[in-house]
């Protein structure tokens, strides 16, 4: 899975979970109930939405000019890190006002929810790549392979079928594999 579609999926399902945890985060740190935590869960979700994608979008247009191709270690806590770190900026303000506390006692309650979420968007950006795929801007020799399996396939000859239920119903495609038969062939 690829492009627009990618980050929609992406940007659903990880804002789906953090509504929920945030909400029972920020109703335990503020004494507030769920129901004014959860305003600010969904205020912070809708900005966390907007800086998803146009960090996101600067990240792969940085790593596609990387000579290192793939997510590593080092890459993924930097992209944690550098999300995170973001939306501190955005969202201290925010918590501040809606509770009607200090910046430095909304930035401590902010730390803790930090804690969590940079533990969480790591666990969550590695299960959604094992899940879906690399996008394209991690991808080595993606022309390359493409190349190959579109030359294979049409030959008839499919170098990745599996055994049913094993990565996928009986297809054997890769999801990456799905996206690199749509470039095109030099």
């Amino acid at each position: 899975m690829q492009g627009v579609k990618r980050k929609v999926v992406y940007v659903s399902l990880y804002e789906g979970i953090a509504i929920v945890v945030a909400t029972l985060g920020l109703a335990g740190m503020s004494g507030q109930d769920v129901h004014t935590a959860g305003g600010v869960a969904v205020a912070a979700s809708v900005i966390a939405i907007l800086w998803n994608l146009a960090f996101n979008t600067m990240f792969e247009a940085w790593e596609a000019r990387q000579a290192v191709k793939g997510r590593s270690l080092k890459r993924r806590i930097a992209h944690a890190i550098g999300f995170e770190g973001g939306l501190i900026a955005f969202l201290v303000p925010l918590i501040a006002w809606w509770f009607g506390i200090s910046l430095w006692q909304a930035l401590l309650m902010d730390l803790g929810l930090v804690v969590f979420f940079l533990v969480y968007t790591f666990v969550f950006n590695w299960s959604f790549d094992r899940i879906f795929g690399l996008p394209a801007s991690a991808m080595a020799g993606a022309q390359h392979a493409c190349s190959r399996h579109i030359n294979r396939t049409s030959a008839g000859v499919n170098a990745h079928a599996r055994p049913e239920g094993a990565n996928g119903p009986g297809n054997g495609d890769h999801p990456a594999h799905t996206f690199l038969r749509f470039l095109p062939v030099r």
